[in-house]
């Protein structure tokens, strides 16, 4: 802001100024009465006298559709208070006062005028200067603020897409964790047994007659009779790997057709209840 250049026309301009404030508070007084109601409304033209003028010396801008409506303010101000002093006059029956009285504050704001004038520096921005760069200024905080705004969508997307990956991952390690766990409780796997071998017997020679006359029988092995298991051992090796009595029934007789089905039946059973502690299925 560029400071304002000093003029001699302030000395005049203050000391009218200090005269017409003089004066209207006497003539406002002495119209009114010496009451609080005469002074109260004294002071107040003078407070509104003194005030436009200093807004005036500022440069303070103030806009209705495109106006400054300060300078019509301030002529507001000066005709109210010229209409009091020369309604005094009237009072008083003075035409010396009538007319006086309101020439003191035209002078003194026709003289501001003129120093207002003297004192602004030409290079200084115009009134349609300072209101363009008002509206692009206005405009550069309107973008300022969609941006700040744009940024806080983001960083709110952001953070929901952060949270969402945050509980699949939590997801995944359950169910891992869950996995793992049910792979430590499954049961141990047993392999299945194979169809036992034919038994062998060794080989038969010829056949010598006795003393009685009769063929002498080929003597059995004894490897025969002690690798053959019983229903029983078949019933409790094959209820461990089948998961119901009817599957392990028709495994056991598949190995063994001559066997009786009810039997190998009841001795599924039985393995089955020594398997789960007597739970029958």
């Amino acid at each position: 802001m560029r400071i304002p250049i000093p003029t001699p026309l302030l000395v005049p301009a203050v000391a009218l100024s200090g005269a017409s404030l003089a004066w209207t508070t006497w003539s406002l007084v002495d119209l009114l009465g010496a009451g609080h109601i005469g002074v109260t409304v004294a002071a107040g033209a003078d407070i509104i006298w003194a005030s436009v003028i200093l807004a005036e010396a500022r440069g303070l801008t103030i806009r209705v559709k495109k106006v400054n409506i300060v300078p019509a303010i301030g002529w507001a101000a000066l005709i109210l208070v010229g209409a009091l002093l020369a309604w005094h006059g009237i009072e008083r029956n003075s035409r010396a006062m009538a007319v006086a009285g309101p020439f003191l504050p035209l002078g003194a704001k026709v003289v501001w005028l003129l120093a207002i004038a003297d004192m602004r520096d030409p290079a200084a921005l115009r009134d349609v200067d300072r209101a363009q760069l008002a509206d692009e200024e206005r405009a550069m905080r309107v973008d300022e603020a969609r941006h700040r705004h744009e940024l806080r969508r983001r960083e709110m997307a952001a953070e929901r897409l952060l949270a969402d990956v945050s509980v699949d991952f939590e997801i995944e390690l359950a169910r891992q964790e869950k996995g793992r766990e049910l792979a430590r409780r499954a049961p141990i796997a047993i392999a299945p047994i194979t169809p036992e071998q034919p038994p062998i017997t060794l080989p038969s020679t010829t056949e010598q007659p006795t003393a009685s006359g009769r063929p002498e029988q080929p003597p059995t092995s004894p490897i025969t009779d002690r690798e053959q298991p019983s229903i029983a051992d078949l019933a409790r090796e094959h209820v461990a790997i089948h998961p119901t009595n009817p599957a392990a029934t028709n495994a056991i007789c598949a190995l063994r057709p001559d066997a009786d089905r009810p039997s190998v039946g009841a001795a599924v059973r039985r393995a089955r209840r020594e398997l789960d502690g007597g739970t029958y299925r």
